[in-house]
Parts: C-alpha cells; structure tokens; sequence
C-alpha cells in the first residue's frame, strides 16, 4: 500500500466520520446542510485513474448511505460527481500544465479554484437533492437545499483550503 492509498483512506473515514456524526446533524433553516465529503472527490489530483475515481466516490456515497439511510442516493451523486471532475477540472487549468497536478488554491490560484469548487459542489447538490426529492412540487424549498448547501459547503470546503499545506 502506497502513502498516497493511506491518506487517501484516511480523509476517507475522517470525512465520513464527520459527516455522518456532525455535520448530518446541522441544518440551517431547514435547507443547507454542509456536505464537506464533496471535497474528498473535489481535490483529486489530474490524470488520477478514472476507474479508481469512480470506486472511491462510490464507496464513500455507500459508506454515507448507510448512516443517513438515503439509500443509494449519496452513492449515485458521488459516483457522478467522480466521472465529471476530471473534464470539469480541465476547463480551469492550463494546457501545459503537470500531469499530476494536485488540486488547491496554490495550484490553481483562489479565484480558479472557489470558480471549480463552486461549480463543482453545485452539480453535486443539483443531482443529490433532485434525487433525494424526486418531485418538483415544492420547488422553492428544492432550490433553497441546492443553493443553501452549496454556499455552506463552499464556506467549509473555502476554510479547509485555507488551512491545508
């Protein structure tokens, strides 16, 4: 097992950990819930194996749903989540840049980054809250969840990044 392979699996149970004891538990008027395991599928590095991608989102959403009893809800959203970072985060690097570079404000610059992260995270809460809704009859509460939690994780992914060496 690699170094890599072992922080991997450590941010893995640390975040999932969190979110399933804290974070699930926290709901600001009713709508925004942060959703900071996002960002474990955000900060993948470029050219990192699609398929290992795919797995590790897949099995995060599993873990995740299994705590929050949304069955398979967490698991599809992450699962997409993974298959879209790789052609999302193209549109924010330069051409010429490393193969392996690591995602973060450093690499990519602040503005780039909140612009990807944010991107990121709000495909993320569309899929997720559409399918954990599925109806549209109260659509102003839908959209309060989606752009609520999108601003909230933002706000903790945005103070993670901060901190992260």
């Amino acid at each position: 097992m690699t170094i890599d392979t072992l922080k991997r699996l450590l941010t893995f149970t640390l975040l999932c950990l969190a979110q399933a004891l804290i974070f699930n538990r926290v709901q600001l008027f009713h709508t925004a819930t942060p959703l900071l395991y996002v960002y474990y599928i955000l900060i993948f590095p470029r050219h990192y194996p699609k398929w290992s991608m795919l797995l590790w989102g897949f099995f995060l959403g599993l873990a995740l749903d299994m705590f929050a009893n949304t069955p398979g809800v967490t698991a599809f959203s992450l699962t997409f989540a993974a298959a879209v970072q790789p052609y999302l985060l193209e549109l924010f690097i330069p051409r010429d840049a490393d193969d392996q570079l690591k995602v973060s404000a450093r690499t990519l610059g602040w503005g780039k980054f909140i612009t990807f992260a944010s991107l990121f995270t709000l495909v993320y809460c569309l899929l997720f809250f559409s399918l954990e809704a599925f109806n549209f009859f109260n659509w102003l509460h839908w959209l309060g969840c989606i752009f609520g939690s999108t601003l909230l994780t933002m706000i903790m992914i945005t103070t993670f990044e901060s901190v992260r060496k």
